[in-house]
């Protein structure tokens, strides 16, 4: 079968897709950022596209053609930089319904959620929902998964939480730590998919895939032991201790960043992640989660990222204050800053000089909190580095010998840097 996967470069979608190229499918995958998967999977056509884009059924007839199935696994948490979820969800997706049908689809995979849940009037579960009903009424021949929370040997989003929760050092402070979470695996996600595409889901069936129900707090502990950690104790936090963390989380979307801490996240997690009562169950059984994690035994790899999830951020932000107090302060008193190097190039020279390294301090330090341009920055906070060492060193060695050591600082922040760039990428 020629099957085109939207979302292929996501948590879900990247594992559908790898899973169907095993099975012999000719497998076409769409993502916004198809280059790093490109390399990973070679086995995949990939084709570059934003849904935001694909607005109109004309907007789709390239991408449909030659394909018989599409199954979509994109989506958003929320509105953000890189995300506008009433044109992801629910926009596009009407488009590629009116699309489909001229293009003889033998069948749309729809990769949803339970939306009927008291969190169903948050916007990532109504737009979810709007697209649902309209697939379900389009006479399209079409499938609808419903999974639960997804867990797989990867990590991203709120499975990547988890692990970073778990791995705490001494206690797990938890929020909704009684909130019942359903979990069902990667493995059994991708198996839904290539059964529906077998023929034996049938058509027009709607189902939810749910393996395993706990609590959150018990989620977190079965992670915990995973990791090789000892028992810790659990500190329920009050739900308004959230309410800081997701207000920055969503200040941080504006700028390109899709923390799972973002208020629509904890208002589904106030509520729970369950299974629909009324959903129809797969024609197999499900593996639960903690028979999931038996059996894939956690390496160090595992451990490190999980410490280091909730550090990342920590650490972007100490960067960009160290690069904007470096920048910001010296013209609290420009000329004083300027005398460093009044010997070497005249006063005017030299405060001229002063004033464009702070304003390249500072736009890089602004630069690393927008996630467009953070690699870029944190390169260019190298190169500058490297050259504030080198200069110091040619015009002003004393700088080294200084009790403040203003010069052998910057080494440790050049470290911090090679450390943000090695774990900067989330997929």
């Amino acid at each position: 079968m020629n099957i085109l996967i939207l979302g292929a470069t996501g948590f879900i979608g990247s594992h559908i897709a790898a899973k169907l190229a095993a099975e012999g499918h000719t497998v076409t995958g769409l993502g916004r950022d198809t280059a790093r998967l490109a390399a990973r999977m070679p086995q995949i056509a990939w084709v570059r596209a934003d849904l935001s884009n694909l607005l109109t059924a004309e907007s789709w007839k390239g991408l449909l053609e030659h394909q018989e199935i599409v199954v979509n696994c994109a989506g958003a948490l929320q509105d953000g930089l890189s995300d506008h979820l009433k044109d992801v969800q629910t926009r596009a997706q009407l488009a590629l319904h009116d699309a489909a049908g001229s293009a003889g689809l033998k069948l749309l995979i729809q990769i949803s959620a339970d939306t009927s849940g008291p969190a169903g009037e948050t916007e990532f579960l109504a737009t979810k929902r709007a697209a649902d009903e309209a697939l379900a009424e389009s006479g399209l021949p079409h499938v609808i998964l419903r999974p639960v929370l997804v867990i797989g040997r990867n990590a991203f989003g709120g499975t990547a939480l988890l692990r970073a929760l778990a791995a705490a050092p001494a206690i797990l402070p938890l929020v909704h730590t009684a909130s019942p979470v359903a979990t069902v695996t990667l493995d059994d996600v991708a198996k839904a998919v290539s059964l529906c595409i077998k023929g034996e889901i049938a058509t027009g069936s709607d189902l939810t895939l749910a393996g395993q129900t706990g609590t959150l707090a018990s989620l977190v502990r079965d992670h915990r032991a995973w990791l090789g950690l000892p028992p810790a104790p659990t500190v329920s936090l009050p739900a308004f201790a959230a309410a800081p963390v997701s207000g920055i989380a969503d200040a941080l979307g504006w700028l390109g960043w899709r923390s799972p801490l973002r208020s629509t996240a904890m208002a589904v997690m106030r509520h729970g992640v369950s299974a629909d009562d009324k959903g129809a169950a797969p024609p197999f059984p499900l593996e639960a989660a903690s028979t999931f994690i038996a059996r894939i035994p956690a390496g160090a790899q595992d451990l490190w990222f999980a410490r280091l999830y909730l550090l990342k951020p920590l650490i972007l932000f100490c960067l960009s204050a160290f690069w904007l107090a470096s920048g910001l302060i010296p013209l609290l008193d420009p000329s004083r800053a300027a005398g460093h190097f009044e010997a070497y190039m005249g006063q005017t020279a030299a405060l001229g000089l002063t004033v464009a390294t702070c304003l390249i301090d500072t736009v890089l330090g602004l630069a690393v909190l927008y996630r467009p341009r953070t690699r870029l920055a944190l390169w260019g906070m190298i190169l500058v580095t490297l050259g504030y060492l080198a200069g110091s060193l040619l015009l002003e060695p004393a700088l080294w010998l200084d009790p403040l050591g203003p010069m052998v600082k910057t080494v440790p922040s050049l470290v911090l840097t090679l450390v943000a760039l090695a774990i900067l990428d989330e997929r």
